[in-house]
């Protein structure tokens, strides 16, 4: 078998996630490198012409195999507040599964195997998170963790995989402190974008893209990861946008049903942007609540991008909004029929799903943050395949200092000294459905009728937005925020 990043085809959800979070305290800086953009060549890519017969894929009634395969543990929520996050993780894993399985499996300890997804439910809970964990250790022997929604969690996640040499993929927690001298696992990889880059690219796009808006009103959910995200947008400012103003800040606990007392403050602060790093369901919560308060402020943020609640928000409530994401490269969002085939192939399968959440308008197109979750997943398994081992040891050989093209032909590394993701951020403004034609560039040319979406799109330089890197981690001293 050929690489398998040379023909797994991606798929891209619209989804948009939310699972985020935890303990962060202010790494210390590497060395500062020439921030000169350096692109990387990618070691594997994709390839859609062999992507698998998709045309039985339904994630609310998966095909999943048993016996000697690949396991795949996705700890999250399935249950509680935030078991729409699990449910989202669910489908964009057993999605690459489903594909690679239809290609035959993947070649790896000298055999052919199939990959079975095996949901990890952590009830949002860290004593619980611990407890399934070490079940898919010890009981189900799991080959890889993949989370999850809260990086308080994917740090237990990490704790488990170190004790018991599992490959931990970090898919969609952004906490720097995760990898850093305290917490570094070498059997953890931080594989999509990180606190400090998403932060400080926002403010890059504002002080050095945009240059519009100078007052900005920081409303995070009050943990660990909301107060670090803040205080890297602050120094984000400071370095991109100094002429700008942080006019309040709020925290608000998780899950929250009434986000009035805020937004009242907001409204009175004279700001002209509100930033947060809410994700769902606080993220769409506040959203609704706002634009009922008649508070129409643009949100810079990570996670607003919910299609059920942008819909039920409408066009004029969700225009403005300013969304950062790992996938996003630039406009148009389809340059080839490759890319194209992709969607339509998940766009038709989609109509045929009768389970919700999968039967929603949510699920409709591939774009945004899961799209990124999605890459990380293929990118997991092209490394495995490529280390020709489910050995832990020779599938880390392999992915450090390693590189991979997404379907959008972004390029994405391995940092190999604390196992950071590197790379272009992308930042898009959502417009009306008659202006989306600037990203939708094929028929019907929009997103939803009835919201905002994704327009024109900015890139934001990895070399501007390179993650944290702690010289305190033996691995790292003396290395420049690249890694060399």
């Amino acid at each position: 078998m050929k690489q398998m990043g040379k023909y797994f085809a991606v798929v891209f959800l619209t989804l948009f996630v939310w699972s985020v979070a935890a303990a962060s305290p202010t790494a210390v800086f590497a060395a500062k490198a020439d921030k000169a953009a350096k692109a990387p060549k990618a070691a594997a890519t994709v390839n859609v012409a062999k992507m698998g017969d998709m045309s039985d894929f339904d994630p609310g009634n998966p095909v999943t195999p048993t016996g000697d395969t690949i396991k795949i543990a996705v700890v999250a929520a399935f249950s509680g507040p935030s078991a729409y996050n699990g449910q989202i993780y669910y489908a964009m894993v057993q999605w690459v599964a489903h594909d690679i399985n239809k290609r035959g499996g993947l070649l790896v300890d000298g055999k052919k195997k199939l990959i079975e997804v095996i949901k990890a439910d952590h009830q949002s809970k860290v004593d619980q998170c611990k407890k399934v964990t070490e079940r898919m250790a010890l009981q189900e022997k799991v080959h890889f963790f993949w989370g999850t929604d809260g990086s308080h969690f994917m740090k237990v996640i990490n704790d488990t995989a170190r004790k018991y040499k599992i490959i931990a993929i970090n898919a969609t927690c952004m906490s720097d402190d995760l990898q850093d001298a305290v917490n570094f696992s070498p059997y953890a990889f931080h594989a999509t974008f990180s606190t400090a880059s998403v932060a400080r690219g926002l403010a890059y796009y504002y002080g050095q893209i945009r240059k519009k808006e100078k007052k900005f009103y920081i409303l995070n959910q009050d943990y660990a990861f909301g107060r670090q995200f803040a205080e890297d947008f602050k120094q984000g400012l400071k370095e991109y946008y100094p002429e700008a103003q942080v006019v309040g800040e709020d925290y608000h606990k998780l899950f929250l049903t009434d986000y009035a007392p805020y937004l009242t403050k907001i409204k009175a602060s004279g700001a002209e942007v509100i930033f947060t790093g809410d994700w769902l369901p606080d993220a769409g919560n506040l959203l609704k609540q706002a634009r009922q308060m008649g508070i129409t402020l643009p949100f810079a943020n990570v996670y607003v991008d919910e299609p059920n609640y942008l819909n039920e928000t409408g066009v004029e409530g969700t225009k403005g909004l300013v969304n950062i994401s790992a996938y996003y490269d630039t406009t148009p969002f389809f340059k080839t029929k490759e890319h194209i085939k992709l969607y339509t192939t998940w766009k038709e399968q989609q109509k045929k799903w009768k389970t919700l959440p999968y039967s929603s308008i949510a699920f409709q197109h591939f774009t945004a943050n899961a799209a990124g979750w999605v890459m990380t997943t293929y990118w997991a398994m092209s490394v495995l395949e490529r280390a020709q081992s489910t050995d832990p040891e020779k599938i880390i050989k392999i992915w450090e200092n390693d590189s991979f093209e997404y379907i959008n032909g972004k390029v994405v590394k391995m940092r190999a000294c604390d196992h950071k993701a590197i790379m272009d951020l992308g930042v898009t403004e959502y417009v009306p459905p008659q202006e989306q034609k600037v990203a939708m560039n094929i028929p019907p040319y929009f997103w939803f009728k009835n919201a905002s979406y994704t327009g024109p799109v900015y890139k934001v330089p990895a070399a501007k937005v390179l993650p944290q890197m702690d010289q305190k981690l033996d691995r790292c001293k003396g290395k420049n925020e690249w890694g060399e």
